[in-house]
């Protein structure tokens, strides 16, 4: 049986929106005394100003170039999802995306993606076209990989790539994804930062700084990470990576491989499955740059590459470069002197190490000699090196 409510009980009932629009009316003006009391006239009650049509006509073509990029990329975009071998059949491990780059099957996105995978099963935009992926190149230091999917040609929509060294911080960015696993997301934002610095994991338990990284704060969240991040033309110009958050989602602090970076390393994936990379052979320490050092250490510079240790065989020792030779205590942690103080190459100055790896990753190749410049005792030398390759 319906308990029948008193009348006054239904009056204050039907009152109550009305005096929750009018408390946000209040909130959104100043809260100055004089305020309030013009608000208590019926006269003074604020209207909104129209827009201009200029402005309505700016606003829909923003609107219209978003729709239209969206339309003419996402049928590029793909998901993949990742399987695992479990209890005798095959069970689904993860998910990411990827996209187009060419007519021929060929798929960019992240090595964390694939990492692992004993199948992939890889479905377009619509969702009407399911293909076995094959991995047919990795790079772990990149974080990237390519997969050959086997689809009919008019399918295969391959996106332009654009030049990430023309990234500006504040130009327009947009990202599209699969975000946990929701297909065709589109996401807004600018670009943050550029050359930023990741550390990717390898497979042989160490590290590698990942440089020119393109920080973002259009949303990306787990399940973005291999799929475009576009300028407003379209363009690809990064390959979504990674996001740094407490909470595991998307806290406005986005990574993106440099597609500059795709265009280098892609190529050799495709053809020889792998990618070498360049090796001068030598460690600093990670924890200081030379600018900390400069005052404590009593160094000739305020820039550079402090080396701390010389690898044997490789092209910093057959070039005669010079590790430390004593362990100082410096802000309460040790810290290992009298090495070589680098301070350019190819005559490219460098401030910390990461330029040096910045440079070795991005402007090197194997067998390459370069020309290095740096501070012994006190005096500036130069020495020629030529590249290995990484272990």
């Amino acid at each position: 049986m319906i308990r029948q409510r008193p009348l006054w009980l239904l009056m204050a009932l039907l009152a109550l929106p009305v005096i929750a629009c009018n408390a946000q009316e209040l909130l959104l003006e100043p809260t100055s005394s004089a305020v309030l009391e013009k608000t208590s006239a019926p006269e003074a009650i604020a209207t909104v100003t129209p827009l201009a049509e200029a402005e309505f006509a700016e606003s829909d073509d923003q609107d219209a170039l978003l729709t239209n990029l969206y339309q003419r990329v996402n049928p590029a975009v793909v998901y993949i999802e990742v399987l695992v071998q479990h209890g005798g059949g095959l069970q689904r491990l993860s998910s990411g995306s990827g996209f187009m780059i060419d007519k021929d099957g060929h798929v960019v996105t992240n090595n964390h993606v694939v990492e692992g995978a004993d199948s992939l099963q890889v479905v377009l935009s619509d969702g009407s076209v399911t293909s076995d992926g094959e991995v047919i190149g990795r790079d772990p230091y990149s974080d990237l990989a390519v997969i050959q999917i086997d689809v009919d040609s008019e399918h295969l929509v391959p996106l332009e790539l654009g030049d990430s060294d023309a990234l500006q911080v504040g130009q327009k960015v947009i990202a599209i994804g699969n975000p946990f696993g929701l297909q065709g997301t589109m996401t807004l934002g600018v670009v943050s930062a550029v050359g930023r610095t990741l550390t990717s994991e390898v497979l042989a338990g160490g590290s590698f700084s990942n440089p020119e990284i393109i920080q973002t704060d259009a949303a990306i969240n787990p399940g973005n990470s291999g799929g475009p991040l576009l300028d407003s033309r379209g363009r690809v110009v990064g390959v979504n990576t990674a996001i740094r958050s407490n909470t595991g989602a998307n806290a406005g602090v986005g990574f993106a491989v440099p597609v500059n970076t795709v265009r280098r390393i892609v190529p050799h994936l495709i053809e020889e499955g792998a990618y070498e990379y360049p090796y001068l052979g030598i460690t600093s320490n990670p924890r200081f740059t030379v600018a900390q050092l400069a005052e404590p250490l009593d160094l000739p510079v305020q820039q550079g590459v402090l080396v701390t240790e010389v690898q044997p065989g490789t092209a910093a020792a057959e070039a005669g470069l010079r590790g430390g030779d004593r362990e100082i205590e410096v802000f309460g942690q040790s810290v290992i002197a009298g090495g070589d103080i680098i301070t350019s190459i190819d005559g490219e100055k460098l401030r910390t190490f990461d330029d040096l790896v910045a440079y070795l990753v991005s402007d090197a190749e194997v067998g390459q000699e370069v020309s290095l410049t740096f501070f012994r005792d006190g005096r500036e030398m130069e020495a020629s090196a030529t590249l290995g390759e990484r272990p």
